[in-house]
């Protein structure tokens, strides 16, 4: 009998576990986001802020701020006088020796990343890693060009290998084409799959059960034997 209650009670704990663990992640990320964003907030002088206004501060208002600095901003840098004044801006950055390193570096990654144009991050494939007798799963990032493809040949694919559970380390590899196998998997299905360690497995493509054809009853009785 007290093997069974124990059992019971520890069944409920993991199963509370698998409730709160991921909510309770998730609420604490989203805290750091919006206090980090509420940082926008200093900009804004003192007498115009929540706390002077309200008498208290309302989380989520530097957030706001903030997307609507972004939204101004990518309106701005769409038109013409835009990118003539984004163009001359990066001019005066690019002429700093330490800034421009820095500078050119983080822009030359966004723009491979966030660029709708992109191609970095769009497909997730099984590589031989870390030798040959064993798959790991790793998200194209690009194709190699010039001095590398001058060496190597053209039939060569750059990519990332995530670790395991912290996805934002991980490996930079050049692997021939013909040895990876390109999943049907989408790239947030294969970040599942890499931080969940193998647990999260996406569904099979098309694994949806099939539906019986039009006109026919599911359920058909079976007619009477003779």
């Amino acid at each position: 009998m007290r093997t069974r209650v124990m059992a019971t009670l520890r069944r409920y704990l993991i199963a509370g576990l698998l409730v709160w663990i991921p909510l309770a992640i998730t609420l604490w990320v989203l805290a750091l986001v919006v206090e980090l964003m509420d940082q926008s907030l200093l900009i804004v002088p003192a007498r115009f802020r929540s706390d002077a206004l309200l008498g208290f501060h309302l989380p989520g208002l530097g957030a706001i701020l903030t997307l609507l600095i972004l939204l101004a901003t990518g309106a701005i840098a769409a038109n013409f006088f835009g990118r003539r004044l984004l163009a001359f801006w990066e001019s005066m950055l690019g002429r700093i020796p330490i800034v421009r390193s820095i500078y050119g570096g983080v822009k030359q990654i966004s723009d491979t990343l966030f660029s709708p144009d992109g191609k970095a991050f769009r497909r997730a494939v099984l590589v031989r890693y870390p030798h040959a007798g064993t798959w790991t799963v790793a998200l194209v990032t690009g194709t190699p060009q010039h001095e590398v493809t001058d060496h190597l040949g053209h039939e060569q694919v750059s990519v990332f290998v995530p670790t395991t559970p912290n996805i934002t380390a991980g490996f930079f590899l050049i692997v021939p084409r013909p040895d990876t196998i390109e999943l049907q998997m989408s790239v947030d299905q294969a970040l599942k799959y890499i931080i969940s360690m193998g647990v999260a497995e996406p569904p099979r493509p098309g694994s949806r059960p099939e539906s019986p054809p039009s006109g026919t009853d599911p359920n058909p009785v079976p007619s009477p034997k003779t």
